[in-house]
């Protein structure tokens, strides 16, 4: 056998195998039915954040313990901030929010949730879990 003709049929055939798993294993997978996210950390959240150096201007945010602290408003009020669970609750990516338009969406099918945590549009069809916000002084402390 010639070298020319070796690795064109090496080349065949490593294209089959890919074809067969590579592509399958990346397909999108839809069984129609959520994939809910288990509690990354089943004991309960309790975090602190320092208001004087984090999350000081509108939009931003912070994720710890698999939760995501947003400031939605100026002031150092609770109303001013919101803390949801990090995974979304189709397939269980990190989410992202989106300070233009004041929600949180999922980078891998695009399920977005409002500020509280509720589904605006699928395909996750769950809303995210909302966690406790307290402020003493300049010091917001999320809990479960």
């Amino acid at each position: 056998m010639e070298r020319e003709e070796f690795l064109s049929k090496l080349g065949i055939g490593v294209a089959a195998i890919c074809a067969g798993g590579c592509f399958a294993a990346c397909s999108k997978s839809d069984t129609g039915s959520p994939t809910p996210n288990p509690n990354p950390n089943p004991g309960g959240v309790s975090f602190n954040i320092n208001l004087d150096s984090e999350i000081k201007n509108i939009g931003d945010s912070k994720t710890a313990s698999g939760v995501i602290v947003v400031r939605l408003n100026g002031g150092n009020e609770v109303s001013s901030f919101t803390a949801v669970q990090l995974a979304c609750t189709h397939a269980g990516t990190s989410i992202n929010y989106s300070a233009n338009q004041t929600r949180f969406i999922c980078p891998n099918h695009g399920s977005q949730f409002s500020t509280s945590g509720a589904v605006l549009t699928g395909p996750a069809s769950s809303n995210l879990k909302q966690y406790n916000i307290v402020i003493a002084g300049s010091i917001l402390t999320v809990t479960s």
